[in-house]
């Protein structure tokens, strides 16, 4: 099903051989695929989770970070292709949200039809901000990281692990406040959007401008907490992202 490049950006802890559609993950700016790491446990047999390790992140640490939204895009989407023996949705939380939606569009140009994009935590592509934290000194990465509340204190007290996610976290900020569209790139894909209420990232506005992204239907839910609502409360989530598949036309992914 899977060569080595595909294990390489796409992990399933539980393997579900029977199901009958896969779920592709990509995770926030910084994280890893440990993100989704307790999402199995919420999931029905037919849905089979694979979440991204982006490059340069976990274990993944010795390859180069991708410094290029349109790269990592290419590169997730080429992975993804031994996965379309069966339909797929993606879920992408704050930057995955942008990778999901780019690799999304590669994915239909090539005639494979995602189910469903439910993209979290981030403005529609055309109203992303343009930003300058990734050209920071490293107080000023680390003030973003504690106002958004992404990463444990014990983590950013242990200089080792600290200068790790520094790394990552510049890399993958520089990731979304460089990235800018393509002029009259337009998913076919429904969309939903998650939304946390008190989430400093993303406006009602700007979730509702997904709508612009897709020629399919657009869906926009909202949920108690902030920016990283989805690991405070997994549970709602999931149980919207499985009512998004339910509600997705069942024509399987064209290959």
């Amino acid at each position: 099903m899977s060569g080595p490049d595909t294990a390489a950006w796409f992990r399933c802890l539980r393997p579900r051989p029977a199901a009958r559609t896969r779920l592709l993950c990509f995770p926030h700016g910084g994280g890893s695929s440990a993100a989704y790491r307790d999402w199995h446990d919420l999931l029905p047999d037919e849905v089979e989770l694979f979440a991204v390790e982006y490059p340069g992140h976990a274990d993944r640490l010795l390859e180069p970070l991708v410094d290029d939204l349109a790269e990592l895009a290419d590169r997730a989407c080429e992975a993804a292709l031994p996965l379309l023996d069966r339909p797929l949705a993606l879920y992408g939380h704050s930057l995955g949200a942008l990778v999901a939606y780019e690799t999304a569009l590669r994915l239909e140009a090539r005639g494979h039809h995602p189910l469903r994009l439910t993209a979290s935590g981030m403005p529609a592509p055309r109203l992303v901000r343009p930003g300058e934290v990734h050209l920071g000194d490293d107080t000023r990465v680390l003030a973003e990281l504690d106002r958004l509340g992404g990463v444990p204190a014990e983590v950013l007290d242990h200089p080792d692990l600290r200068e790790l996610v520094l790394r990552t976290a510049r890399a993958d900020y520089r990731l979304a406040e460089t990235y800018r569209p393509a002029a009259h790139a337009v998913l076919r894909a429904p969309v939903t959007t998650h939304r946390g209420l008190r989430d400093p990232e993303l406006t009602e506005a700007e979730a509702a401008g997904w709508s612009a992204a897709t020629t399919g239907a657009t869906v926009h839910r909202t949920f108690p907490g902030d920016h990283f609502h989805p690991a405070a409360d997994r549970a709602p989530v999931i149980a919207e992202v499985l009512h998004g598949l339910r509600a997705a036309p069942s024509t399987p992914s064209a290959r």
